[in-house]
């Protein structure tokens, strides 16, 4: 198993993300969430953008998981969608490369095998956003190095739940021979207690973490 994937192991992973528009988005303030993850100890960082990642390699000792999303399309992939979309973060300094490699028809006709196959070209581990045990199977044989349940729920297809998708980590765990992480959903350290307990090799909170406006509503929700 590659090193930085190892480090990973039974750890938890922050998504370090604001989208334009939203208060905490910027490059500064994303390498200060990630160093506030990194003194919470976290043993890893995902980021999207160039910029995004280079700023937060500047700030952190940590590997980054590197995104580079490319429009906001709900009918394609639009995280990482191609090999120079890839190439971008590598160069910022990305330690591993995630990849929506659901089985979803892309403008580019690329398929998630060959994508996953051009990335690995790059010499970076490659890990496969997935929403179905089938795109799980098929992203690990097309050479994936990780799989993670990031786009369960996101796909029309696959299963729709406000709760992780437990289910897939551990059927993924049981039928895939690289690590599966735990992402999406992941509301509380329960939750990703268990799925460290179901197989897990790591997992992948954003939102509950850092994104205060999403927790802020929730609370605000909970009390009308």
């Amino acid at each position: 198993m590659n090193n930085t994937i190892a480090s990973l192991k039974g750890g938890l992973i922050v998504s370090c993300q604001a989208a334009e528009g939203t208060p905490l988005h910027g490059s500064s303030i994303m390498a200060a969430m990630a160093r506030a993850a990194e003194i919470g100890g976290a043993v890893g960082i995902r980021a999207d953008g160039p910029s995004d990642i280079r700023a937060i390699k500047q700030a952190v000792n940590l590997p980054v998981i590197g995104i580079n999303k490319i429009g906001r399309s709900e009918s394609e992939p639009y995280i990482t969608p191609t090999a120079q979309a890839a190439r971008e973060i590598v160069e910022a300094g990305a330690d591993i490369v995630a990849l929506d490699a659901t089985l979803r028809p892309r403008s580019s006709g690329l398929t998630a095998e060959r994508l996953i196959a051009k990335v690995k070209e790059l010499g970076v581990p490659v890990m496969a956003d997935i929403s179905t045990l089938e795109e799980g199977i098929a992203a690990a044989e097309a050479g994936a190095d990780i799989v993670a349940t990031t786009m369960s729920g996101y796909t029309p297809y696959s299963r729709r739940s406000e709760m992780p998708d437990l289910m897939l980590v551990r059927r993924l765990v049981g039928e895939v021979k690289v690590p599966v992480i735990a992402e999406g959903k992941i509301w509380t350290p329960d939750q990703a207690r268990m799925a460290i307990r179901l197989g897990a090799h790591a997992v992948v909170v954003g939102t509950a973490i850092t994104r205060p406006h999403i927790v802020t509503e929730r609370f605000v929700k909970a009390l009308r």
